[in-house]
């Protein structure tokens, strides 16, 4: 296996130099008037960053596959698992290491100065200050934070904990390179983000497979690892050719350039190792189970050489000039702020038919219907029925979600915030109440299978553990669930959070997301079906719909009188010419959320008053039912025995006040 990883290293190193050279990130040329941070600064930084991510993978690698591939034994970890946890320690700390030096090199990158010629207070200055070194920095400190969760126990919750923050660590650097420059960078920096999470999974988790190819479960382990990887390849290819659309711009670039010559290398990169893992379904894995696991591990061997070359590709497209420059040579404000030209006077064709996609949201559409509907086929496959009326509503749910975040209206949320107001209540209202009309967890509790090894813990077993677990309790409290809600309704838009969340991408992205989710914990508590919800008497749930009504209300009436204008910065930089004043566009917002909010109240209501009369209908049939079984049996029922209870007690009342 060390020979596979030095393999592995040796093929990324020689592609990430030759790459360099090919592409044109390194350059000895000294233009007059031009500031040059000297050679070592070029040759190390692309270095540096080809070693942070390759420790990032294998740290991802080692994590994912003690936490989630491998069986268990009991609530901790097993003895392999255990032992991965323990090897992942050093990398986590070397990655942190390699980002923080990453600062100083990305400094003097930056600024055109060598290394030693650096001054300390630039480089504290860029790593607290500039959005790269804010990243690398943060970078850095999740990293220190998955080495020391990998000492921290042996529980297997905590090692999923720490599995999931060794995949975040990866991503800050991509809300800062090429494609956040580039002028769609909603689509850009979501395809990037799906890119690295998919890569550092499949590249990671083959290096973590191959750590415990003597484990006597080893067949089992790799079957459930090339489902895993299978999802990878398909999201790795997508998401890689979207973001190399955005970069080269069009499709001349791909074989006019430099730069889409690293792109279609990396291409036929990945399609061989889509073939490795083809081979490895159709011949390997049953040589697994048949007790051959070496042409499993030569084949696997193979591929991870060929993901290495691949990942030097990567990073040196990462430092390659691109056909689009991140730059524009007379650059628009707006654009570089917006990732698009500011739109002209909203219409039904603009609102409706001039997309802004965002590949995080698509991805989160398209997998949240094709798994669903996966689902459903299942059941119906094992003759269970599933009502139609759930399936529609959850379709109907993840298609409002992309029509609302993806269409023009999307845009117009941007620089009006009247039409923000009306995204934000489609989210938190429409679309939750959609999805939780879908049953989703029902859905899958019936749909999941449980595997074969009951130390293994599947898809179904970690939802089981997360609806029984303290934090869903909690959670699902009415009274938490409607403070949830309130508070980041009044939080956002009078804290004022609202200016800094859109002036990010991922601040945008991470808004519209609690919109979601908030509006799901809420509406899920008060109308849902699923196992995990609190039982808890629909009359006390009237209460606390009645309660989020009157927020909701008062919310509006305030932004109805509110003489100052919300996230004034943001809208004053981006308002359109043709547009009301920004005080003018806030009052009507104000009262589209006073308007919008009363259809689904209203229909939620109807709901909870239907369900407090069927409440109320069972428990009169349960005291029927009571009451015929004690009538045939010649006893007192359950009411006769309580209303001789309160006669006895009036009696007894009146006997002590005679005397």
């Amino acid at each position: 296996m060390r020979k596979t990883l030095v393999g592995a290293g040796a093929a990324a190193a020689v592609t990430l130099i030759a790459a360099l050279r090919f592409g044109g990130a390194v350059d000895d040329t000294v233009l007059p008037g031009i500031p040059s941070p000297g050679a070592l600064t070029e040759w190390t930084l692309p270095s540096l960053t080809m070693l942070a991510t390759v420790l990032g993978v294998l740290t991802v690698g080692l994590t994912v596959t003690a936490a989630f591939l491998l069986p268990g034994d009991g609530r901790s970890v097993a003895p392999h698992g255990w032992v991965l946890l323990r090897r992942s320690t050093w990398p986590a700390l070397l990655w942190a290491a390699t980002s923080l030096a990453l600062v100083v090199f990305t400094v003097s990158d930056v600024l055109g100065v060598p290394v030693d010629r650096l001054g300390r207070a630039s480089v504290l200055s860029f790593g607290f200050s500039v959005s790269q070194g804010q990243a690398l920095m943060l970078q850095a400190a999740l990293a220190l934070a998955v080495a020391i969760g990998s000492r921290a126990g042996l529980s297997r919750g905590a090692a999923a904990v720490t599995a999931g923050l060794a995949v975040i660590a990866g991503l800050p650097p991509a809300f800062t390179g090429h494609s956040s420059g580039a002028g769609n960078h909603q689509i850009a920096v979501s395809s990037l983000t799906l890119h690295i999470v998919a890569a550092s999974l499949w590249v990671g988790g083959l290096a973590g497979l191959l750590l415990v190819r003597r484990h006597r479960r080893f067949a089992e382990t790799a079957a459930r690892y090339s489902r895993l990887a299978l999802g990878c390849f398909v999201a790795t290819a997508i998401s890689g050719l979207v973001n190399a659309a955005v970069r080269l711009g069009d499709l001349p670039a791909l074989w006019t350039s430099r730069y889409g010559a690293l792109v279609l290398l990396k291409a036929v990169a990945l399609l061989a190792v889509g073939a490795i893992g083809a081979a490895h379904r159709a011949r390997t894995l049953p040589a697994l189970r048949d007790g051959r696991p070496w042409a499993f591990v030569r084949l696997a061997a193979g591929e991870l050489v060929v993901l290495g070359a691949a990942v030097g590709l990567a990073v040196a497209l990462t430092r390659s000039p691109t056909p689009v420059p991140e730059t524009a040579v007379e650059p628009d404000p707006l654009v570089e702020l917006l990732g698009f030209d500011q739109p002209g006077p909203p219409t039904a064709a603009r609102l409706l038919g001039d997309p802004l996609p965002d590949m995080f949201l698509l991805t989160v559409v398209a997998a949240g219907i094709f798994v669903y509907l996966a689902g459903v086929r299942r059941m119906r496959r094992a003759g269970h029925p599933w009502p139609a009326s759930r399936t529609a509503s959850w379709v109907g749910g993840q298609l409002l979600l992309g029509a609302i975040t993806g269409l023009g209206v999307a845009k117009y949320a941007y620089v009006l915030f009247s039409v923000h107001m009306v995204q934000h209540m489609v989210l938190s209202m429409v679309v939750p109440i959609l999805l939780v009309g879908g049953a989703p967890v029902t859905l899958a509790l019936r749909a999941l299978r449980r595997p074969a090894d009951p130390q293994v813990r599947g898809a179904r077993e970690w939802l089981l553990l997360a609806l029984h677990s303290r934090t869903a309790r909690v959670l699902s409290h009415p009274l938490v669930a409607l403070a949830i809600y309130v508070t980041s309704l009044y939080g956002l838009y009078l804290g004022g959070l609202l200016g800094t969340l859109m002036r990010y991408h991922l601040g945008h992205l991470a808004m519209l997301t609690h919109f979601v989710l908030a509006g799901y914990l809420l509406f899920w508590v008060l109308i849902g079906t699923d196992p995990g919800r609190r039982r808890i008497h629909p009359a006390m749930l009237v209460v606390v719909h009645f309660l989020a009504m009157v927020a909701h209300a008062f919310f509006g009436f305030v932004l109805l009188q509110s003489t100052t204008v919300i996230a004034a910065d943001w809208y004053t930089a981006v308002h359109p010419p043709w547009a009301s004043s920004l005080l003018d566009d806030q009052h009507l917002g104000a009262s589209l959320a006073w308007a919008f909010g009363e259809l689904p109240a209203a229909a939620i209501l109807l709901l909870l008053v239907r369900q407090w009369i069927r409440t109320d209908e069972r428990e009169q049939a349960r005291l029927d039912r009571a009451a015929d079984r004690a009538a045939a049996a010649g006893e007192d029922d359950e009411l006769a025995r309580y209303n001789a209870f309160l006669a006895d007690a009036a009696a007894d009342a009146r006997d002590a006040h005679k005397s």
